[in-house]
C-alpha cells in the first residue's frame, strides 16, 4: 500500500467509514486521480490530489461558484486539504462520451449548451486568473515544443518559425477581442456527465479563467474525442450564437462569431496537441495518441478555409502531419 493509500485510509476510518470499498473511477490527464466510494448503498467520488502538485483550493472555489449559479457541479461533504483529499457526490459512470449518438446528440447538447449559457451569464469570473496573450502563448508552444519538436523531431526554419509567430499573433488578438466571460477551459465530452436531473454533472472545472466567449464552445462543439460532421457543428454554433445574443452577451454579426470560434478552435487544438504529446512522452500515457489525428484533422479543416492560417495549413502539409501522426498513432 502506498503512503497515500495509507493516508486516505486512516482519513476514511477518522470520517467514521468502517465497511466500504474503493474502486478506480475515471482516469485524468493530471496528477489527480478519483475514486469511487462504496459505503452501504450509497456511493461517493473521492478525489486524491497532492497538495503540491493539484491543491484543492481552486477546485473548491469553482465548485461553489457553479453551484451558486444553479449549475450541476459535485457537491463537496468533506475535504482534508492537508493532505489534498475531497468527497464529492456521484454523477455515475456515464459521460457524455459513451452516451452521445445521432438519437442523442440533439438533447444532450441542448443541455450543454443551456448549462454553458448560464456559465458565461451566471458565474463571477472576476476573481479568475485571466486568459492573456502570454497564458494563451504558453499554450501554443506546447504544439510546437512537443508535438513538433519531440514527438515528430521536427524544427522549423526560419521562414517557418516566422509563419508561426504571426499565427499565434493572429490568435491572440482572435482571443482577446472577444467579449471575457466565465471560462471552464476543458467542456467536452469527458468531463460533462449525463444525469438524471439537472443535466449535464459538470467536473474538471479547477482550472477556469476568465477569458474568450467561444473557448468552451469550440471545446464541446469540436470535442478532440468525439467528431461531428461539420454542417451540424455550424448550426450549433449558430443556435448558440442566437442564444448569446439575446441574453446580450455579444454585439456583433454572424460571420464575425464564426470567426471568433473557428480561430479559436485552432487556439484550442494547437494546446491539445501539444497536452496529448506530452502526456505520452512525459507521462507514458500512450492513450492521447489516438486523439492527435482527429485534432489535427480540425486544425487542416478549418485553417484550409481561413487566409490568416494559410501559413499554419502549409507547415502542416509541408510536414506531411498528418500521414505521419496517424502512422504513428496506429502502431
Amino acid at each position: 500500500m502506498s503512503a497515500r493509500s495509507t493516508l486516505l485510509q486512516n482519513w476514511l476510518q477518522q470520517l467514521g467509514y468502517r465497511d466500504y470499498r474503493l474502486e478506480a473511477a475515471s482516469e485524468d490527464a493530471s496528477f489527480r486521480t478519483y475514486l469511487r466510494l462504496y459505503s452501504a448503498a450509497e456511493t461517493w467520488i473521492v478525489m486524491d490530489a497532492p497538495p503540491d502538485k493539484e491543491p484543492c483550493d481552486r477546485f473548491i472555489a469553482v465548485a461553489d461558484k457553479l453551484r451558486a449559479a444553479g449549475l450541476n457541479a459535485p457537491e463537496i461533504t468533506a475535504r482534508n486539504l492537508e493532505y489534498g483529499f475531497l468527497i464529492l457526490t456521484d454523477f455515475g459512470s456515464s459521460d457524455y462520451l459513451s452516451k452521445l449518438s445521432p438519437e442523442t446528440e440533439a438533447p444532450l447538447y441542448g443541455d450543454a449548451l443551456a448549462a454553458l449559457l448560464l456559465m458565461q451569464t451566471r458565474v463571477d469570473a472576476e476573481d479568475l486568473p485571466r486568459y492573456d496573450a502570454a497564458l494563451l502563448n504558453r499554450e501554443m508552444d506546447l504544439f510546437h515544443d512537443w508535438f513538433l519538436g519531440q514527438l515528430m523531431g521536427v524544427t522549423l526554419d526560419p521562414a517557418q518559425q516566422a509563419i508561426w509567430q504571426s499565427v499565434k499573433q493572429v490568435l491572440v488578438d482572435n482571443a482577446l477581442a472577444q467579449p471575457q466571460v466565465f471560462v471552464h477551459r476543458d467542456y467536452h465530452s469527458r468531463n460533462l456527465m449525463k444525469t438524471k436531473q439537472k443535466n449535464p454533472g459538470i467536473l474538471d472545472f479547477q482550472d477556469a479563467v476568465k477569458g474568450p466567449l467561444t473557448y468552451d464552445l469550440v471545446s464541446l462543439l469540436r470535442d478532440c474525442y468525439i467528431a461531428w460532421p461539420a454542417p451540424r457543428v455550424e448550426q450549433l454554433v449558430l443556435d448558440y450564437f442566437e442564444l448569446a445574443r439575446v441574453n446580450e452577451l455579444i454585439d456583433v454579426e454572424t460571420a464575425q462569431f464564426m470567426r471568433w470560434f473557428n480561430l479559436m478552435g485552432i487556439q484550442r487544438h494547437l494546446k491539445a496537441i501539444g497536452i496529448f504529446s506530452r502526456l505520452k512522452l512525459r507521462d507514458g500515457k500512450t492513450d492521447y495518441l489516438k486523439d492527435i489525428p482527429r485534432t489535427l484533422g480540425y486544425l487542416r479543416q478549418v485553417s484550409a478555409g481561413e487566409t490568416s492560417m494559410d501559413g499554419l495549413f502549409s507547415i502542416i502539409e509541408q510536414l506531411q502531419l498528418g500521414a505521419r501522426v496517424s502512422a504513428l498513432a496506429a502502431r
